[in-house]
């Protein structure tokens, strides 16, 4: 797939992940879960490779906040589960392992990211373990979903010329 191509689908992507993000959240505490993110994340992790996942991560982000639907939290729990989700599938070319490392990267990984920002930044009272759950369950629903679909693909067969080059299917040995 061609870089302008890529550049079209992230974009498309974080632009319908950003106008979705004023239809579905949850709100937790200071923080605002959104599954729809994380569907995406697997979405461009799986199609893009881990660069065009964490830009679409931090664009889709940078705009719910700008638009007052997100939270700051958004940005290190999306960028490290898009990060993770698209190294995870480019070593593996596996979907399962992707979605697993969607949900580790954002439910465990940036939810302890998310710390030092809620103690340092706000000022708000956090425990260290606080947003584990909710971003644990946020990331598994959209993971879930973002696998059902991207499976459905794969069967299908629908997805030929769009699978991340990277990938082990696209190596030549």
């Amino acid at each position: 797939m061609r870089k302008t191509q890529k550049m079209t689908i992230t974009a498309i992507i974080a632009a319908v992940t950003t106008v979705s993000s004023s239809l579905v959240y949850i709100p937790v505490g200071f923080a605002k879960i959104f599954p729809i993110q994380h569907f995406a994340n697997l979405l461009s992790a799986v199609l893009l490779g881990p660069g065009y996942a964490v830009a679409q991560a931090f664009i889709s982000s940078l705009l719910r906040n700008l638009l007052g639907t997100g939270s700051i939290f958004a940005f290190p729990g999306s960028m490290i589960g898009a990060f993770l989700a698209a190294y995870i599938f480019t070593k593996t070319n596996k979907l399962i392992f992707a979605a697993a490392g969607e949900v580790i990267g954002t439910g465990i990984l940036g939810a302890l990211a998310c710390y030092p920002i809620a103690v340092f930044l706000l000022g708000q009272e956090a425990t260290l373990f606080g947003f584990i759950p909710a971003f644990t369950l946020s990331s598994f629903a959209g993971a879930f979903f973002g696998y059902v679909l991207l499976k459905a693909l794969q069967k299908n067969k629908a997805w030929g010329g769009i699978i991340h080059e990277n990938s082990i299917n696209h190596r030549r040995l």
